[in-house]
């Protein structure tokens, strides 16, 4: 009888150990990413309901698709290239391509000061105010309440009626009567209520005006204030028709309809009459960039802001850079002792806050008491004089920026290979002919991209214009125009200037800056492409 025998089964090439060892490793990789997936999740459902109250449909959207992205590509093994990518592409959609969208479509409105609420807020609060008291008009016994600043609110008339002593909470949405036990009433007067802080008849007086702008639609009409414990319900003289867009004075029977008044939209009769200063947030298109080309305050120094523009931000990287490279040459020579030392004390600059920095030059270079004039025996105006003022602002922003670019120039110049030099040393090229022809060329493949990203922060560089100068010295001619004013800084001194802060101006103004900026460097980039040659 034949008989059969199973082969063996093989044995595993795996010790049992390191099989051990690699579970136990995995477990809190993966308690981790359940976690993670878990907070995510958890935090777009937390976000839902908010985002759903006030209707910000495309947020909601926006963040679950981000979480459902996430889940399907940590939940599984697969794709793992899309894992490095992920994160990456998210911060690049949130804070680079959302802030350019969002400043783009605010640009084409008027949002600003007066203009920051909606059409259907700025009607009630136009009718609102039309509110007059009548012979047989209901009072309240009135109590202030706020949620949050005595001063700027939000604010809630705690109201009582004497006869019936029903409580009521009016806002501008409108009144709700409040339960027996809600709220504490003594002597026909709201004298505590849960969840808010009331206002003593002094803070009344400080809140006057946040308060007298503040009416409470009702059936018959609106209640205002009226003292500073009194209210009463009176009826509105104007009404607004939906249909027709328009507000009709029933006294006097005129009608306003909305019309253009500069950036704005108000509520204007045939006459011209306006009925009110409030206004609400709209669309313009491209009136804001139209105003930039056409408005003669901003024309008539355009060229001369945008040269000294130009000029700031080349000459900050010139001088810079060729500093910066020039310590960071001797420094790199294996003769000089001392060289951490060196570099030590070269970076300081660069290891104190900028605006410190330009604070403490702004001392330096005053005209009476100022380090330099002192030290040096001058007696320069530094910031009386445009001229003198731009030689301060580009001396401050050498010693500030120096130091970056000797760092730069260093690891550039240590990443040279020696072979090169010594080729080019055997061949006769020693001193500054090999520097010219062989280290500079070399090094600026490398530092190139660095110096057009320099020239850009440079263009927009608001910060050393601010804190230095402010743009001083201005001339009597164009007091919003400073003989050290660069485009951000004019610009920006216009847009939130004394006529208020106008929102889509200025990100009008934003757009444009970066279009040019990013059209030169893009010029500077294409003009670097010769150095692809060198290597």
């Amino acid at each position: 009888m034949a008989r059969t025998f199973a082969p063996p089964a093989p044995r595993s090439t795996v010790e049992p150990g390191l099989a051990l060892r690699s579970t136990r490793a995995s477990t809190p990789a993966l308690i981790v990413k359940i976690v993670s997936i878990g907070v995510i999740v958890g935090s777009a459902a937390a976000l839902t309901p908010t985002l759903v109250g006030q209707e910000r449909w495309g947020f909601l959207i926006a963040i679950w698709l981000i979480a459902a992205v996430i889940v399907a590509t940590y939940a599984t093994g697969r794709g793992i290239p899309v894992k490095y990518l992920l994160p990456g592409t998210i911060f690049l959609v949130a804070f680079v391509v959302y802030p350019v969208v969002a400043t783009a479509q605010l640009s084409a409105t008027n949002y600003g000061d007066g203009t920051r609420g909606t059409k259907e807020g700025a009607i009630a609060q136009i009718v609102g105010s039309s509110v007059v008291e009548s012979p047989d008009a209901p009072r309240f016994n009135l109590s202030v309440g706020t949620t949050g600043s005595a001063t700027a609110g939000p604010f809630t008339f705690l109201l009582v009626e004497p006869e019936s002593g029903d409580a009521f909470a009016g806002t501008e949405e409108g009144l709700e009567p409040l339960d027996d036990g809600a709220v504490t009433v003594t002597e026909d007067f709201v004298t505590e209520a849960p969840g808010f802080t009331l206002l003593t008849p002094a803070e009344v007086n400080a809140a006057g005006p946040a308060l007298t702008e503040l009416t409470v639609p009702t059936e018959n009409g609106a209640i205002r204030r009226l003292g500073i414990r009194q209210a009463f319900e009176g009826r509105t003289t104007l009404v607004y028709d939906e249909a027709s867009d328009t507000i009709t004075n029933s006294l006097t029977g005129q009608t306003f309809t909305p019309q253009p008044a500069g950036d704005r939209l108000l509520f204007l009769a045939e006459d011209g009459t306006r009925l009110s200063d409030q206004s609400w947030k709209a669309s313009v298109g491209f009136d804001n960039y139209v105003k930039v080309f056409t408005d003669p305050r901003i024309s008539a120094d355009f060229v001369r802001i945008f040269v000294w523009t130009l000029t700031f931000a080349v000459l900050s990287v010139a001088t810079t850079f060729a500093l910066g490279l020039g310590l960071a040459t001797m420094l790199n020579d294996p003769r000089v002792r001392g060289q951490r030392a060196y570099r030590s004390i070269l970076l300081l600059p660069y290891a104190i806050p900028g605006f410190i920095s330009l604070m403490v030059w702004s001392g330096f270079f005053n005209k009476d008491f100022g380090l330099i004039n002192e030290t040096l025996g001058l007696d320069i105006n530094w910031f009386g004089d445009a001229t003198w003022a731009k030689i301060a602002i580009l001396l401050t922003n050498l010693w500030m920026g120096f130091p970056y670019m000797f760092l730069v120039c260093t690891g550039a110049l240590q990443a040279i290979p020696s072979e090169l030099k010594e080729a080019a040393s055997i061949d006769g090229a020693n001193g500054f002919r090999g520097f010219r022809e062989i280290t500079f060329p070399l090094l600026l493949v490398a530092v190139a991209p660095l110096l057009v990203a320099s020239f850009a922060f440079n263009f927009n560089n608001f910060n050393a214009i601010r804190l230095l100068t402010d743009g001083a010295p201005f001339g009597p001619a164009n007091p919003t125009a400073g003989g050290t004013d660069i485009l951000i800084s004019y610009t920006m001194r216009l847009a939130f200037g004394t006529g208020g802060a106008q929102f889509g101006f200025a990100a009008a103004i934003s757009v444009l800056l970066f279009i040019l900026t990013g059209v030169l460097a893009a010029i500077q980039f294409r003009s670097t492409r010769a150095l692809e040659d060198v290597n």
